[in-house]
């Protein structure tokens, strides 16, 4: 099983994981304002890629930006990768390549730990 293969329930139930629905984990996160760049681009490519209504057109005009402005917003603190092959543990199904990944790491050339993929 490649990424895109996975579910909520299936991971839940292949690594053993608890889900705990009962605290916010945003809780304490203050709001923050985008930049005027990023809303200027939103304003004109949330219709376009909701007109060309596909996968590839909203992961490349919402998905990619809003990415970027949060690592903007980080003082580019993290990284991003697109299209990445991540591979894990082939076994347990985690191998692929991954429509992004975020790493808690500044280094930009390489995926390093921790990641998040998106």
């Amino acid at each position: 099983m490649v990424y895109r293969d996975f579910s909520l329930a299936g991971v839940k139930n292949e690594f053993g994981l608890t889900l705990d629905e009962s605290h916010n984990l945003f809780a304490d996160i203050k709001p923050v304002l985008p930049s005027a760049t990023f809303k200027t681009l939103l304003s004109d490519y949330i219709p376009l890629a909701t007109s060309i209504s596909t996968e590839k057109a909203r992961s490349e005009f919402l998905i990619a930006p809003v990415l970027a402005e949060v690592r903007r917003l980080l003082n580019n603190q993290i990284s991003l990768f697109s299209g990445n092959e991540f591979n894990v543990d082939a076994e347990r199904g985690l191998h692929g390549f991954c429509d992004y990944i975020i790493s808690g790491s500044k280094e930009q050339l390489f995926i390093t730990a921790p990641v998040t993929i998106v």
